[in-house]
């Protein structure tokens, strides 16, 4: 039994302790690349969230982590079959009635481990933040917390050679031969505000992607795998710490 995860803890081990920060991993269903499982941003939020806990409680730290939530939005994916589109709304939604029974149980301090690019909590939160002024409400986006180059050889953002070495660490009985991936070319968009990134629009994936892969994954190694995930739950963990041990009354210095 971990008692920092809720889907393995129990009423009598919850019952009576006391808990500073939820965490919600939000992940997404999506195809990734010809070679990943769909649900890899769900397994990506899982073991990062878990284990950065884990870290975490060792320093001192009470800090629960809730289930997975395992769709996320996949508006520019319509066509790709079996990605379950989660709409920015329906998100809003769940966020409320978490946070509620958050609020209302006295755990005040709330943070999203996302995994998925195509995720946006800043919005909803900043308008939750007015409906529970007493919560903390955070979000956190791991895969941008390091350097990538420091790390991977194929730049990419989608079942790409990071992707592809977390899951070769994590379970490397769902992942299929690497000489079966594709090879992750992608298209630019031709407007170059949006390309530059100062100016958006929703990437339209069949149209940037053959295979659904944007990044190369085929340096991939479960080592590498291995070392990116042990650095990046050892900066999660931090940041657990730093929530759990805040002030929310007096956090500016």
């Amino acid at each position: 039994m971990k008692p920092y995860l809720l889907n393995e803890t129990n009423w009598k081990a919850v019952k009576n302790q006391e808990f500073e920060l939820a965490v919600l991993p939000w992940g997404a269903t999506e195809a990734h690349n010809y070679h990943l499982p769909y649900g890899t941003d769900n397994i990506e939020s899982d073991y990062i969230a878990a284990e950065a806990a884990r870290l975490a409680w060792e320093k001192g730290a009470k800090v629960i982590v809730l289930p997975t939530i395992p769709f996320g939005v996949n508006t520019g994916q319509t066509d790709i079959k079996l990605n379950i589109n989660m709409n920015p709304s329906t998100q809003m939604a769940v966020l409320n009635d978490v946070i509620q029974v958050l609020d209302r149980q006295g755990i005040r301090k709330f943070l999203i481990v996302n995994s998925h690019g195509g995720n946006d909590f800043k919005t909803m939160l900043r308008e939750l933040g007015l409906k529970y002024p007493n919560m903390f409400l955070s979000s956190s986006n791991w895969f941008k917390s390091l350097d990538k180059t420091q790390y991977f050889t194929n730049e990419g953002d989608h079942a790409d050679e990071m992707e592809t070495s977390l899951l070769l660490h994590f379970c490397p009985e769902l992942v299929r031969p690497l000489t079966e991936a594709g090879n992750g070319n992608s298209k630019k968009i031709k407007i170059e505000g949006i390309a530059e990134g100062w100016a958006w629009a929703e990437r339209k994936w069949s149209q940037v992607t053959e295979d659904t892969g944007v990044g190369n994954p085929t340096l991939g190694t479960k080592e590498k795998g291995k070392v990116y995930f042990t650095d990046i739950t050892k900066k999660m963990s931090l940041l657990f710490v730093q929530i759990c041990q805040s002030d929310i009354g007096n956090l500016y210095e």
